[in-house]
């Protein structure tokens, strides 16, 4: 993979975290700043797509507490009762 020289600030307690981390895991420094880099890029990205692009058929209302509860120890019967439980 190509990378690409930056230079950025950084806190000092921030740093010496990431050299004892990187002493502990016996990787360097600059691949934990690198990985930090990814995860803060894939947080911030717009993604083309939604996340959910199927829609599901309901009755058009959020189901109450007990309706979920309900709905949720039905199944649970169902398969305990059908020895699938895990």
């Amino acid at each position: 993979m190509s990378m690409k020289r930056t230079n950025v600030y950084a806190d000092p307690e921030d740093l010496a975290i990431i050299k004892e981390a990187a002493k502990r895991r016996g990787i360097s420094e600059a691949e934990i700043i690198r990985q930090g880099i990814h995860l803060a890029a894939m947080a911030n990205r717009v993604w083309d797509e939604p996340l959910f692009s199927r829609t599901f058929e309901g009755r058009g209302r959020t189901p109450s507490r007990t309706e979920v509860r309900d709905t949720v120890a039905d199944a649970v019967r169902r398969d305990t009762d059908s020895g699938t439980a895990g």
